[in-house]
């Protein structure tokens, strides 16, 4: 076969599988979706995804179940969805640091890159650096010269090794060279318990968690890890404007489909959870909740996960959290 005849037949293959995916996106969703999420059922994750399915849900007509698999902090579910058919029937909501740190820290059965089509981003939870309301730092500077001069540094309550928060705070630890003592806890409420005695010196936790606490005067924030300041929380400046934005770890989570899903059908999934975002009761039940909604097209998703895939990785290889 000539190289022409080959071209000819390469351009045909390309244009038949564009008319076959724009078909599929024509007809779709014509049945259930099914969304997994790698959490236990009541979390934020879980709640804010809830949320999301019962507004898409209710404009395409179709329904919308989550599907929680709270095993292997969410590698069971990512490997599930990565494996799926390609048809955006079967979607992963993925916390981004949590998504990114797995595969840096140890062998997982998904890649996080190549086996997924990002959707969109969906929302972002920013993490609240609370202390004790009877704490004598007032702001992360006296904190973390309070740690320096403290013997045997800070101590800081931390759901587990390579999450979100514990990646923060020795990253913060690290570029200030203040000493931090990790104390790990199996759960959040746990945490938030100990925090309010002064067991621990500080944490970093949504507001869902802690919002209670802090509203009733036994805990103080000191900064709050978000691109900008928080309309419920004004006073309570930024991680960045304090001059540690490079300590920063992905907060946003994500919507995606497996990696060979029809660019058509991902662009009508975007369109669909993007308009879901600015429904009102969708909006005030997350601004209510601590979570800030932020939505992006496919491609500045693709782009954004990638990027902080490389990010994390080189935070995991800098702490020393690769498993062995």
């Amino acid at each position: 076969m000539s190289t022409h005849a080959l071209g000819r037949l390469a351009l045909a293959t390309m244009l038949s599988l564009w008319s076959l995916g724009a078909a599929q996106a024509q007809d779709f969703p014509n049945r259930q979706i099914t969304i997994l999420v790698g959490v236990a059922p009541g979390g934020i994750t879980d709640i804010t995804m809830r949320l999301y399915a019962e507004v898409v849900s209710r404009n395409v007509g179709q329904r919308i179940i989550i599907d929680n698999r709270p095993v292997a902090g969410g590698a069971v579910a990512a490997t599930a969805v990565q494996n799926a058919p390609p048809d955006g029937y079967t979607l992963l909501t993925f916390p981004m640091s949590q998504f990114a740190t797995l595969p840096a820290m140890q062998p997982v059965t998904y890649d996080p890159v190549k086996g997924f089509a990002p959707v969109s981003v969906l929302f972002n939870l920013p993490a609240l650096l609370l202390v004790p309301a009877n704490h004598p730092a007032n702001s992360l500077a006296e904190l973390l010269d309070y740690g320096k001069k403290k013997p045997g540094g800070l101590s800081f309550g931390s759901p587990g090794v390579g999450s979100p928060s514990h990646l923060l705070a020795a990253n913060i630890g690290v570029a200030t060279k203040t000493p931090i003592e990790f104390v790990q806890y199996r759960g959040g409420s746990q945490i938030v318990a100990d925090l309010v005695t002064g067991r621990v010196d500080f944490v970093f936790s949504s507001y869902t968690a802690a919002g209670a606490q802090l509203d009733g005067k036994k805990l103080k924030a000191l900064a709050i890890d978000a691109s900008t300041r928080w309309s419920k929380l004004p006073d309570v400046p930024t991680i960045v404007e304090l001059g540690y934005g490079k300590a920063r770890v992905a907060s946003w989570f994500g919507l995606a489909a497996p990696a060979a899903t029809p660019p058509a059908v991902i662009r009508k999934l975007n369109e669909e959870f993007v308009k879901a975002s600015r429904a009102p009761d969708l909006v005030k039940r997350l601004h209510d909740n601590g979570t800030l909604i932020q939505t992006s097209t496919p491609e500045e998703a693709k782009a954004m996960l990638a990027a902080e895939v490389k990010n994390i990785a080189e935070v995991v290889r800098a702490l020393g959290l690769q498993q062995k």
